[in-house]
């Protein structure tokens, strides 16, 4: 039997809200604006290419959010790490690579610069920093993670990366460790090919694994690489293997939250698979929340193949509306964080001043918090 057009448009609504997208430019697309007012997508993930500058940008999400449930808020996202991943300017604070973060060996620092950071998003409308990085740099030769890792061993990385993301939620943004379940020490960097590791579980539990561990309950997400693991499942990456997401993070690591997949846009994905295709696998593995980084074409095609697969399949749609439940949880934390504070006290006062000289102080950093 087909379903009822009342039936399909709540699939549609349901496929809608494991989806977080992008877009090109510095105004949000109707399309994009319908799906936020018909409550049919998670949230939105801004880049550099959509923002001017930080009164441009609030007015931005303003607009996009205008015809949101505040009982439940539209995820607003962006990769806000500190050094080269940083899409916002000044006058956000321009924090160093988190490696020159770490090196000063003051968790407390760490701390103030992500509160400071997450105070400074939330007045802007943002309300998820993907950050921290979990990952370990142990590859002199990573061409993608270097010094955005907090370091080269678990232990730096646990006490740097936990007391930031600790920051964000006191400035009232959540956070997301990534990715999952390591990309420290790769050769090929995901956005531009399929990277894989051959450790065996011993070395990835004793280094890789170990940050993602502390992490578990201390943090309300996480997000997947694209890496393959031949440890784990040598046939498709980890944000497509049910072995990794459910068996390891879930049932091994205890990691309740919800799980991003890294944009499914990256050619690590797509010169294997369609958008589509890969967000079917990434459900069906575990995932929570779905990356269309850029292409709302792509997003919209996802959408309709995430219900129509859901229509078709009962334990699909079983494990969607899981994958919702999750996301909604993840949304619904936005109300119990701090309140956004207004935008001005938030870029210049006292403690940014003080995190200021802090930071000019670390031999080598180049920071520019004004």
């Amino acid at each position: 039997m087909l379903p009822s057009p009342e039936q399909m448009n709540e699939l549609q609504r349901m496929a809608g809200n494991v989806i977080v997208c992008g877009f090109e430019g510095l105004a949000a697309p109707a399309t994009v604006r319908g799906w936020v007012s018909e409550q049919s997508v998670a949230g939105l993930i801004l880049f550099g290419r959509n923002i001017d500058d930080t009164q441009q940008a609030t007015e931005l999400i303003a607009s996009c959010t205008a015809g949101a449930d505040p009982a439940l808020p539209i995820l607003i996202c962006v990769d806000q790490e500190g050094g080269r991943v940083a899409r916002f300017g000044k006058p956000v604070v321009e924090l160093p690579p988190m490696r020159t973060l770490a090196a000063a060996g003051d968790p407390r620092l760490t701390r103030d610069a992500g509160r400071v950071l997450g105070r400074q998003l939330r007045a802007i409308g943002v309300n998820l920093d993907f950050a921290p990085v979990l990952d370990v740099d142990t590859n002199p030769e990573n061409p993608v993670i270097g010094d955005r890792a907090f370091g080269r061993t678990p232990d730096v990385v646990i006490e740097q990366a936990l007391a930031f993301a600790d920051g964000l939620h006191d400035g009232g943004v959540l956070s997301c460790g990534k990715h999952f379940p390591g990309h420290g020490d790769t050769d090929l960097d995901s956005h531009l090919a399929l990277p894989r590791l051959s450790h065996d579980r011993a070395r990835l539990n004793d280094v890789e694994l170990r940050p993602f561990r502390a992490a578990a309950r201390r943090i309300p997400s996480m997000m997947t690489a694209h890496v393959v693991f031949d440890a784990f499942d040598s046939d498709v990456p980890a944000t497509m293997s049910r072995t990794a997401i459910v068996e390891l993070l879930r049932e091994d690591l205890g990691f309740e939250g919800a799980i991003f997949s890294d944009d499914l846009e990256m050619k690590a994905v797509t010169e294997r698979y369609s958008v589509e295709e890969a967000g079917v696998l990434a459900i069906e593995a575990g995932c929570d929340l779905l990356l269309v980084c850029s292409d709302v074409e792509a997003a919209a095609r996802l959408r309709e193949t995430l219900a129509t697969e859901a229509e078709r399949s009962e334990p699909f749609r079983a494990r969607l509306a899981e994958a919702r439940s999750r996301a909604d949880a993840l949304r619904h934390q936005i109300l119990s964080l701090p309140p956004a504070v207004p935008l001005q006290n938030a870029l210049d006062s006292a403690e940014v001043q003080s995190v200021r000289e802090r930071l000019q102080r670390l031999e080598g950093a180049s920071v520019g918090l004004s």
